[in-house]
This record gives structure tokens, C-alpha cells and sequence, in this order.
């Protein structure tokens, strides 16, 4: 079934096109709420609000075509996991990576390219949350440090140090695993 047809028919209720739509991208936007989740019950859970808010917001999509979609369904799971972080307050929680170093020296790229897919996200999962959320917004989301410090309530000096902090985190982890499997 083609998206905007799929798209037209959870619009009107059919519950067979919502479980075609959610087959279809659960696996996607699961990896989208564990990037800001960090663990993979909560991860659940925002996938399950997400799917929520997306079945109740269809009337808000607009088709641009081929994959705008996906990437509205990854707005709107991107924004229920911000909303929890917010309702949490992670990002004024103590982080035990307070001493982690402003400068770092970063990897070789060749080198973290023989790393694992799933062990690089997991590096970045065990981020604390305030890292990890800084990471995600500025790395995948191509967020500037000004629009971060606008979505998490913080100031944009604050997400340029977090953002330093968690590379500087990702650093060491990657040449400790080289260190151990090369």
C-alpha cells in the first residue's frame, strides 16, 4: 500500500492500516527512542506514546513525498522523548561524567568505522541523559547549539559544554574498544 494511501486510511479509523503503519516503522522509530532513551523499556514506552500522538496527529502530516513520512514520524517521536526529558528534568540532574575533560582528542574516523553499528550506539545510550540528549539533537537532528538550548530550557553555552563532554566521553570508549579488539 502506497504511504498516502496508508496515510488516508488511519486518518479514518481503520485499525488494519494503523497496525500496516506501525509494522512498518516500529523497528525505525524504535531506534530513534533508543538513541534518546537510553534503555530499552523506556525506549518502549516512547514508541508506544509516539505511535499515540502520531495516530492522533495524522490530520497535522502533509505529504511532501517519498520519505516525509518517516521523517514526520521521527519529528514526532523525537518531541515525545524531549517532552519526557523535560517532565524528568534530566538535563539539570547531576552527571558522574562532570569531570570529563572540555578537550580530547578525537579517534581516528577510519578507525571507529571498524566499530560495530550497535556498539557505537550503545557508547552513546550509556551517555548520561543531558550528554546523550545534547549528542542526538546537534549530531542526527543537525540542531544548532541555539535551537538545543530552546527545546531543553538551558542556555547554549550549557549544550555546547554537554555536546564537548559527551564527544570527549565517546572518545575514550571508542579507544578503549580499539584497545581491546584490534
Amino acid at each position: 500500500m502506497e504511504e498516502q494511501d496508508l496515510v488516508e486510511r488511519c486518518r479514518q479509523g481503520d485499525n488494519l492500516a494503523r497496525k500496516e503503519l506501525y509494522e512498518r516503522y516500529a523497528g525505525r522509530m524504535l531506534g530513534v527512542c533508543l538513541r534518546y532513551a537510553g534503555d530499552r523499556e523506556t525506549a518502549q514506552d516512547l514508541l508506544h506514546d509516539g505511535f499515540l500522538k502520531i495516530f492522533s496527529s495524522l490530520d497535522k502530516f502533509t505529504w511532501r513525498g517519498d520519505g516525509s513520512l518517516r521523517a514526520w514520524m521521527e519529528r514526532v517521536m523525537i518531541n515525545v522523548a524531549l517532552q519526557q526529558l523535560r517532565k524528568n528534568d534530566v538535563m539539570s540532574q547531576y552527571s558522574a561524567l562532570e569531570d570529563a575533560p572540555e578537550v580530547y582528542e578525537e579517534p581516528d574516523p577510519d578507525s571507529v568505522e571498524s566499530i560495530p553499528q550497535e556498539v557505537l550506539m550503545g557508547f552513546i545510550r550509556d551517555l548520561p541523559a543531558g550528554y546523550r540528549t545534547v549528542f542526538n539533537l546537534y549530531i542526527f537532528e543537525e540542531k544548532s547549539h541555539k535551537e538545543i538550548a530552546g527545546l531543553l530550557g538551558i542556555n547554549e553555552k550549557s549544550s555546547a559544554s554537554q555536546l564537548t563532554r559527551a564527544k570527549a566521553a565517546l572518545a575514550t570508549k571508542v579507544r578503549e574498544w580499539l584497545k581491546k579488539n584490534t
